[in-house]
């Protein structure tokens, strides 16, 4: 049984930790034979997350796009050698709070960094491994920005840089999605939470029989990484 990936994707305020959580719980009602790791970027490791708090806080000019999207690329090194690798090797599925798409349109498509620098970087910083599926959740951008008000996180350095920027970031999920619709679905998430959770419940189940993965309740146990 080979392991799958999973990434979230979408702009700020955009529901992705709840729904992440949602699945995780879906996952081990239903299939109680796959191991879980959850995980999230930039972070993942003690590295990665000391370069996460370079990233996501501070001013909202305090970097520029490019010097970003190359942090984004040592953060996600050690993720992938450390964290994600790893757990795919052993059968998990890997739940992820953003990957290389988030990069490829902050830095990218809104940031002006070359499409193909950063695919270059993704070489460098994950070499083959690509989600099996990402789940793009597609939000109304000032209502998203609205939301992150709440979490009392701190981590407000990309929410600072604006409705127009986060518009744009909107879009260009928009687009990605667009033009790898095998591997992107995007889902309406201005809807209840509840009703996204029961689409990606459906989603993930129709991936987990494509896989082969059919197993009894009794069969394994979960591990939150």
């Amino acid at each position: 049984m080979g392991g799958l990936f999973i990434t979230f994707e979408g702009g700020e305020g955009s529901g992705k930790s709840t729904q992440i959580q949602r699945l995780k719980k879906w996952i081990v009602h239903n299939y109680h034979a796959l191991s879980l790791t959850v995980t999230r970027e930039p972070g993942g490791t003690a590295g990665a997350e000391d370069i996460r708090n370079l990233l996501v806080n501070g001013v909202a000019n305090k970097w520029q796009p490019a010097t970003e999207a190359l942090m984004m690329s040592a953060s996600r090194h050690e993720h992938v050698k450390h964290v994600i690798g790893p757990a795919l090797a052993r059968g998990d599925v890997v739940l992820c709070d953003r990957f290389t798409d988030s990069t490829h349109i902050y830095q990218g498509y809104v940031g002006g960094v070359s499409a193909s620098l950063l695919q270059a970087l993704d070489t460098l910083s994950c070499a083959e491994t690509m989600p099996d599926l990402t789940l793009l959740l597609d939000i109304d951008s000032d209502r998203g920005l609205a939301r992150t008000t709440t979490r009392g996180t701190g981590e407000n350095r990309f929410e600072a840089k604006g409705p127009a920027f986060h518009e744009q970031v909107r879009q260009g999920f928009i687009r990605r999605a667009a033009e790898y619709p095998a591997r992107i679905i995007k889902l309406d998430a201005n809807r209840p939470e509840t009703e996204i959770a029961d689409d990606i419940a459906q989603i993930v189940a129709r991936l987990f029989i494509a896989k082969g993965l059919v197993v009894t309740a009794d069969e394994g146990a979960h591990k939150d990484g």
